[in-house]
């Protein structure tokens, strides 16, 4: 679904060294997806694009104003719903097929899309059972160690399979800035999708909490520290962060 643009459905905010935080403040925080934009010099980078029920290009069309390249976390449906938007789309080579013809299964849609993540409906309303995502073929694949250039900016794909096989994170040496998608956040984290495996989360985390973080901007919740992800990823290892949601209603 591609609507107009609905008033205030999207807010922005910078979050220093160039990256912006945009959201959608009336989806329950939980379900809320953060879309992270940084511009480069010859290319900006789009990670993730939220849910897909307002245009997100309509609300912000500098989006489009110069060369973009969205990139998707992860292909569950509140990462990828806009990205049919973006001419040149990226994600791991593990997940291609979902972005490629998503479906409510292979994007968890079924399992969490209901009326219940609003706090306020968007403009045309929402119907679960008419909900899709657009399929958005990947223009681009990607894998560990790629290197992501917008020119003054060089982000290292990291892959971070456990809450998906295809997770990506991407980390900027230079600033110590990490988008971590749904790998690290500070919140109830997900290990029990159909396609989740707790051992490769595990090992995920591992590897992870060796990289010399400076600032984590996650899939959902607020942004934090080096110290609040080592936390972070010692909990989930020890066993602390118990895996949940909010309880949704099948309406």
């Amino acid at each position: 679904m591609n609507p107009k643009a609905g008033d205030g459905w999207y807010a922005s905010a910078d979050r220093g060294l160039g990256v912006t935080h945009i959201f959608e403040p009336y989806i329950n925080v939980f379900y809320r997806c953060n879309i992270w934009y940084v511009r480069g010099r010859d290319r900006s980078l789009l990670m993730d694009s939220g849910l897909g029920v307002v245009s997100l290009v309509q609300r912000f069309p500098w989006l489009l104003g110069s060369p973009l390249l969205a990139v998707a976390s992860h292909t569950h449906f509140d990462h990828i719903g806009n990205h049919h938007e973006f001419p040149e789309r990226a994600c791991h080579a593990s997940e291609a097929h979902i972005l490629a013809a998503p479906s409510a299964y292979n994007t968890i849609a079924d399992r969490y899309a209901t009326v219940a993540m609003f706090e306020r409906l968007p403009p045309q309303g929402f119907d679960p059972a008419k909900y899709r995502v657009l399929a958005a073929p990947a223009t681009q694949l990607v894998e560990a160690g790629d290197v992501i250039d917008l020119g003054d900016r060089q982000f290292i794909v990291q892959h971070v399979p456990g809450h998906s096989p295809g997770s990506i994170a991407l980390w900027e040496q230079a600033t110590g800035v990490l988008l971590s998608g749904d790998a690290v956040y500070d919140g109830p984290l997900i290990d029990d999708a159909y396609h989740s495996n707790r051992e490769d989360y595990q090992q995920t985390m591992r590897r992870l909490r060796s990289l010399p973080v400076q600032v984590v901007h996650g899939g959902h919740y607020p942004s934090f520290g080096r110290e609040r992800f080592r936390e972070l990823i010692d909990d989930y290892l020890a066993g602390r962060r118990v895996p949940g949601c909010p309880a949704v209603s099948a309406s």
